[in-house]
């Protein structure tokens, strides 16, 4: 699929309604930046969320406002680096990806504890 941005799009649609894997991008108005937080978080979904702003507040309005296993500022979504855990909630699957975070979750982990008895 080529690039594409879609404009008049409705929350009943599939491709705001559902995840969409695909080099797409959604453009809808929004009143204000809780306008814009509260409807992203209607949904069941919660892999990853992009926000693009120079406003340090909303960036922080939408991270504490937006259930999702990430929020990246000024890039797209999709962005991740090894060492950070990429995952997501909600209805986007469980655990995290990347390396440390894969080992964490195929280790069971396991305690011994002794106490040596009377010196």
């Amino acid at each position: 699929m080529r690039p594409t941005v879609l404009t008049s799009t409705g929350p009943e649609m599939k491709v705001c309604a559902l995840e969409v894997f695909a080099p797409l991008v959604v453009v809808e108005p929004f009143s204000s930046v809780r306008d814009a937080i509260v409807r992203v978080d209607r949904s069941e979904y919660g892999l990853q969320a992009g926000i693009f702003t120079r406003d340090l507040g909303a960036a922080f309005a939408a991270f504490e406002g937006i259930e999702a296993g990430a929020i990246v500022v000024n890039d797209v979504p999709s962005w991740r680096a090894d060492p950070m855990p990429y995952g997501g909630v909600k209805a986007s699957g469980i655990g995290r990806e990347g390396p440390r975070w894969a080992i964490e979750d195929y280790t069971e982990m396991r305690l011994l504890v002794m106490d040596p008895g009377p010196a």
